[in-house]
This record gives C-alpha cells, sequence and structure tokens, in this order.
C-alpha cells in the first residue's frame, strides 16, 4: 500500500516551516515542563506513593478493564471522596487525562439543537468536544465578555459555554467572574478548564474558582493532575446527577480501560503531600515575581510567561541558541498558536534558582 499522500502532506508541513518531531533528553535547566510545583521529581512524595502503595498491595500492575467491567478498584472510591473534599463539589469522577474528561463533558452534555460557546484559544480537547456534539458550535474573541454576551444573545436551545482559568500558551487568566455572571444571566451552563491552575491556586491546590468563590455556580469543572501535581490522570467535579451522566453518556469514560491502581493512589497523595507543603505555591509566585521583574516585556500573572517571537523560524532559532547555553526553552510554532504570533513558552518551577531565572530572562532579552 502505497504512503505516498503522507509523505507529501509531511513535506508541506516542513515547507511551511511547522513540521514537528519528538525532542532529544537533554539534561538542560528545565524552563519547559508544566512540573510547576515541582512534585513531578519530588523525592519525598515518590518515597510517599511507593510506601502506601506497598502497605496497601497486592494490587493488578493495570486498570485490567472500563470502570464498568473490572476496573473499579476500591481506591477510586477512596481518592474521589477525597477530592471531593479539595474541590468542594458533591460528587467527582476520575477519568485518565484532562483531554478524555474534557471531550467527554462537552460532546455529551449537549445535543442536537443546543449551541457550544466557547472561547477560540481553548484547548483543542475542548474544540473537538464540541465539534463531536451534535449542537451548533461558536467562539466568541478570547477572554472577551462583551462577545461572549452577543453570542448568548444570539444562542438557541440549551447554551453551554466554554473556557478555562488559565490559558495554556498565553498564561493569561479568564475574567471568571464576568463570565460567571454571564452565564447566570441568560441559563447557560458553565464547563471550565483549570488544567494549569490545579496545585498552583487555591487551598489544598483546587484551583483559581474555589479560590475565588465561584465553584458552585459552575456546572462542570475539569482539573488535571499531570502539570501542577506531578502525577497523571484528571477528574470532573460537578452535581451527582452530572457523575451519573458521564458514567451513561461520556464515551471516553465509558469505553477506555481505567487508570491502573498506582496511578490513582498516587493522584490522593500528591495531593495530601500538596496540603502539608502549601508554601509551595508562594515558592511558585517569588519565581514568578522574580521573573517579571528582570523581563518586562510581557505581564503574565502566571507561571506560563510567552515570549513572542514572530515566527516559526525565528522561534527555533532563539530556542536553539538558548539550550545551547544550557536552558531548556521550547518553541510554540503555528498552527498550535496564530500564524504571527509564534513565541517561546517559559515555564517558571519552584525548583528553577534566582540565579538561573535572571540569567535566562538576561539572554531572552539579548537575543530576541
Amino acid at each position: 500500500m502505497k504512503e505516498d499522500f503522507l509523505s507529501a502532506r509531511l513535506h508541506d508541513r516542513q515547507m511551511a516551516g511547522n513540521l514537528r518531531s519528538l525532542p532529544d533528553s537533554r539534561d538542560l535547566c528545565d524552563f519547559v515542563s508544566n512540573d510547576y510545583l515541582g512534585l513531578a521529581a519530588n523525592t519525598a512524595l515518590w518515597t510517599r506513593i511507593k510506601e502506601r502503595y506497598g502497605q496497601l498491595g497486592p494490587y493488578p500492575n493495570g486498570g485490567t478493564g472500563s470502570r464498568l467491567l473490572s476496573g473499579n478498584h476500591r481506591l477510586y472510591q477512596e481518592v474521589e471522596d477525597q477530592l471531593k473534599g479539595v474541590f468542594q463539589a458533591e460528587a467527582v469522577l476520575l477519568f485518565n487525562s484532562g483531554y478524555a474528561a474534557n471531550q467527554a463533558v462537552v460532546s455529551s452534555v449537549a445535543e442536537k439543537g443546543d449551541t457550544i460557546i466557547y472561547d477560540q484559544l481553548s484547548h483543542v480537547c475542548l474544540k473537538e468536544g464540541a465539534w463531536l456534539s451534535r449542537a451548533q458550535t461558536v467562539a466568541f474573541r478570547h477572554n472577551d465578555p462583551d462577545d461572549l454576551r452577543m453570542r448568548l444573545q444570539q444562542a438557541s436551545g440549551r447554551v453551554f459555554v466554554v473556557t478555562e482559568t488559565i490559558f495554556s500558551m498565553d498564561g493569561d487568566v479568564a475574567p471568571l467572574a464576568e463570565i460567571v455572571a454571564l452565564c447566570e444571566e441568560f441559563g447557560a451552563y458553565l464547563i471550565i478548564d483549570e488544567a494549569h491552575s490545579t496545585g498552583v491556586a487555591g487551598k489544598d491546590g483546587s484551583g483559581l474558582l474555589v479560590e475565588m468563590g465561584l465553584h458552585q455556580r459552575v456546572f462542570a469543572r475539569v482539573y488535571t493532575f499531570g502539570k501542577g501535581m506531578g502525577v497523571h490522570g484528571a477528574c470532573v467535579a460537578g452535581s451527582l446527577a452530572l457523575r451519573d451522566y458521564l458514567v451513561n453518556f461520556g464515551r471516553p469514560f465509558i469505553y477506555t480501560t481505567s487508570l491502573p491502581p498506582h496511578s490513582v493512589l498516587s493522584i490522593g497523595e500528591s495531593f495530601l503531600y500538596l496540603a502539608e507543603n502549601m508554601q509551595l505555591q508562594q515558592d511558585l509566585q517569588d519565581k514568578i515575581n522574580l521573573f517579571k521583574t528582570h523581563y518586562p516585556k510581557y505581564v503574565s500573572d502566571t507561571a506560563i510567561q510567552p515570549v513572542m517571537i514572530g515566527s516559526n523560524e525565528k522561534a527555533r532559532a532563539v530556542s536553539l541558541q538558548l539550550q545551547e547555553q544550557g536552558f531548556d526553552v521550547r518553541p510554540i510554532l503555528s498552527p498550535t498558536v496564530q500564524r504571527g504570533k509564534e513565541r517561546l513558552r517559559v515555564s517558571l518551577h519552584v525548583y528553577n534558582t534566582e540565579k538561573e531565572i535572571m540569567e535566562i530572562a538576561d539572554k531572552i532579552l539579548k537575543v530576541i
């Protein structure tokens, strides 16, 4: 079977300057990962998980099947009950990833005749969830409540609004209070992805919505654990009716082998560890403030600091220069971001030293 059509598309992408490839594993100073609180590499947490798992075993090495079949081991119930307290929700349902959780919620709750209105810079899994539903889909201008109001006025059927708390490419925060108020005014159901605020904000890592006291006014909240929490998996927090609905209609939940017991236990232990080490949030904020002081060209109050470049070729070149000087910073290229807004995405962590942060800020200013 000829595969010329694959090679042709890859060639076109290479000619456009945005061909992707898997990066090499290199011993560089990490300014690229989403391990904001350093929990993924935290040896104390690793030891805690290992010891607790050894005390509880033996468990299967894998999930063994869908949770609706053989994969619903008792650790699921324990950790979901724990997370209900963290996220102050009536019910929580664990998923294998944030991608699966977002896609399950958005694709299943809306039907033909409904409308899904999503922020134009929402993660692709949220957009794909909207496209997989039979609802009408429309984007509103990024973080623009006035444009959202106009879209709400034009919408028909049940209306679902989809956005994020912290956006992964610009590190900006949605105008959450205004969006919540608009959804209440128009009777719309609000779905919010807290991927990049899970762990780094809120009591015990509960995210921005809990921190702002808005969580009870949101239809569905999605939290992911592979970023700030340093482990793996995700959950949807909301009502008991929403949980039961997703068990029955959320295809990425129904037709997926469950997380292995070790992964589920790791989620619970990560949140327990963070609750005992809440100074990590302030440590991260101190590093963010330090970077902003030494790189004043863009103001982001989060661990995500975009450095705008403007072309795929230059973004790649600047990234390579920084890597050659020992700093792991990767380019974000179109079509991942809009053409002309190619950039470096600098991720800050509690384990980046003050010297490293000042050095990378200085070097970026010299090469861009």
